[in-house]
């Protein structure tokens, strides 16, 4: 921008010197015909002198009116006529003594710009015509030769008025194209500066709600985790503890220590589920190796008939993966423990090409999908969720006395083999 105001203080300052030359020009012929007047001749008799003086201070009088007061750029007329007057003015006074052709030579200045087409042709003519009169010495030419100076001296005024007005207006076409290039410049770099600091503005804004997101999704697993592990051991341990107090002594040893047991492990998967760790049995274990000894360890603390069936090509697979599919698995039996009185339970794991499955189906009383969904079936909902973060899918069918099939479906993004 200080660039631009640079240029607009030059071009006004250009103009304001533009409007005082043909003052500028007129004093400077005033002084030279004067001063070499008693040597041409231009001077005599008295009459002509005062002709010149006359119209010397006509011809200032009007220049200073235009100068105080000039007309628009868009009045065309005004600046017609006063190029028409200024030029007639310089004329008259070329005429009289040819040392004033020094002042019509601003004519070649604006002409263009009082005149269009064939009245600009016209404009440059009066202007070569005063110039070359005052050149060839006067006019009209005294002999032959000079009338042929004349001539000569008319053509090429013409000429290089036409030049000039050519190369003036190719200069102002690429002047213009140059303005109109640095506006479009400075309009696509406010665009940009406008751009960037909206992109600021909304990298800000995604920034921070990715940081909310991530807030809210470790809350979430934290959620699910505490569920899916220290709640269970703590229902656990209340079932062994209440265990205690109903039954006898010898039974009281086995569910004390199978309560101790519960409360280690909770430990343990707690201090794990903080760090954003795999559960215990899968740091140990295969998937295939971690779903069987769950299954194991459920069946001896439950009276349920338990079968595990694993099929397909077993691989190792993403931590995540692995993690989803055994928390899914544990939930789905402590849901069949807590609710089902079922006396079967199946659980399948199947590797397929692009995907992985479990199945946790039981011929326990089922119950009605219709209230699945409602605020206290938190299991469900985590287990579905851990499952869409995974862009994979969990199914649930049960019919009231009919037992219940649990399928979860998650890609089968394999993971490193070290």
């Amino acid at each position: 921008m200080e660039g631009v105001t640079s240029r607009g203080d030059t071009r006004r300052h250009g103009e304001r010197w533009l409007r005082l030359l043909p003052l500028v020009l007129l004093a400077l012929a005033t002084v030279v015909a004067l001063a070499t007047g008693p040597a041409t001749g231009s001077l005599s008799p008295a009459p002509r002198l005062v002709a010149q003086l006359v119209l010397v201070v006509v011809t200032a009088a009007w220049l200073g009116r235009h100068l105080a007061r000039p007309p628009a750029a868009t009045d065309g007329r005004g600046i017609a006529a006063h190029f028409v007057v200024r030029s007639a003015l310089a004329l008259a006074l070329t005429l009289l003594n040819p040392l004033f052709c020094i002042f019509a030579w601003i004519g070649f200045l604006d002409a263009a710009d009082a005149f269009r087409g064939r009245g600009q042709v016209a404009a440059f003519g009066v202007v070569a015509f005063t110039m070359a009169a005052g050149q060839s010495g006067g006019f009209p030419p005294g002999s032959w030769s000079g009338l042929a100076l004349f001539v000569v001296l008319f053509a090429l005024n013409l000429g290089l008025a036409h030049m000039l007005s050519r190369y003036a207006q190719q200069t102002a076409r690429t002047s213009d194209e140059r303005a109109a290039a640095i506006s479009g410049l400075e309009q696509a770099n406010a665009d940009l500066e406008r751009a960037l600091a909206e992109n600021a503005a909304l990298q800000d804004t995604v920034v921070a709600q990715a940081r909310d997101a991530g807030v809210q999704e470790e809350r979430r697993r934290l959620a699910g985790e505490i569920h899916d592990t220290i709640a269970q051991s703590l229902a656990g341990i209340l079932a062994q503890l209440q265990a205690v107090q109903e039954g006898d002594a010898e039974d009281a040893d086995r569910r004390l220590d199978r309560a101790t047991e519960l409360a280690r492990e909770a430990l343990v998967e707690a201090r794990r589920s903080v760090l954003a760790l795999s559960p215990t049995r899968l740091s140990r274990n295969s998937l295939e190796e971690a779903v069987s000894a769950l299954v194991e360890d459920w069946s001896a603390h439950h009276r349920p008939r338990i079968a595990v069936v694993v099929t397909g090509d077993s691989r190792p697979l993403h931590p995540e993966v692995e993690a989803t599919l055994l928390r899914v698995a544990q939930e789905a039996l402590a849901n069949v423990a807590r609710h089902a009185d079922a006396h079967r339970v199946g659980v399948t794991l199947t590797y397929l090409d692009e995907e992985v499955a479990l199945d946790v189906r039981d011929d326990g009383v089922g119950f009605d999908r219709s209230h699945a969904g409602r605020s206290d079936s938190f299991g469900l909902r985590g287990m579905r969720g851990r499952a869409e973060r995974l862009a994979g899918v969990l199914d649930v069918e049960s019919t009231p006395g009919s037992g219940t099939a649990v399928s979860v479906r998650l890609p089968a993004v394999e993971g490193r083999v070290a």
